[in-house]
């Protein structure tokens, strides 16, 4: 699927996944935010953190482009670092607050489906504000479940979509070494995909797998 058609689907699938991870957040305990994630070394504050700066980050973007300009998305990798552990101790309120005025400002900075400014150039992987959200829907469908994993408020990956697995399956590709195609691994394509995303899926994958790359990065290599 294009990503001019995956835009709209993009759009709303992204809104309902951090409406999901919100409505399950508002049902943890206080002390839940310090537990770990299913991110080594992260707890779930770094998680809520991890979210709720790159979503300001992506809204950024989106009023860059309607504004005809071109930012980078963090100023450094050291600066993204920063933010997630300055904003990692938050209590749950805190983290709640921030994350319900991330959902109102994300909503005010994309455009309406169908909008030009979807093809308007952008800071991440010098690519259209589309890929800006692609990558939100990637990340806040998956770090949702990273945050909720081990609490009584865990969100499955039942919650990726078909349309969802099929994106991050090509997406994620890059990540497999020369000669092997997604098709090549066996297994149920949602666990599949669970697994290049570098998470443990929910049912059995071959024993013989091959070891995966780096996640592709949020900026293009040098030519």
């Amino acid at each position: 699927m294009a990503v001019t058609d995956l835009t709209p689907h993009a759009l709303a699938d992204s809104a309902d996944g951090l409406d999901t991870l919100i409505a399950a957040a508002e049902r943890l305990g206080p002390e839940d935010v310090a537990g770990p994630s299913a991110l080594e070394g992260w707890t779930r504050g770094h998680v809520l953190a991890h979210v709720t700066n790159l979503g300001e980050a992506l809204a950024g973007q989106a009023r860059a482009a309607a504004r005809g300009e071109v930012v980078p998305v963090y100023a450094s990798r050291a600066a993204r670092d920063a933010g997630i552990e300055a904003n990692a101790g938050r209590t749950l309120a805190e983290h709640l607050a921030a994350l319900r005025a991330l959902r109102d400002e994300l909503a005010d900075a994309w455009p309406a489906p169908g909008s030009p400014l979807w093809d308007a150039p952008s800071g991440y992987r010098d690519g259209p504000l589309s890929g800006c959200l692609l990558a939100w829907w990637r990340e806040v469908r998956i770090h949702t479940v990273d945050a909720l994993t081990g609490t009584g408020q865990a969100v499955g990956y039942a919650t990726w979509d078909e349309t969802l697995c099929a994106h991050l399956r090509d997406f994620l590709a890059v990540r497999l070494p020369d000669g092997v195609a997604v098709d090549d691994v066996a297994g149920d394509p949602r666990d599949v995909t669970v697994w290049l995303a570098g998470r443990v899926p929910d049912g059995p994958l071959p024993d013989d797998l091959p070891e995966l790359g780096p996640w592709p990065s949020s900026t293009p290599a040098p030519s």
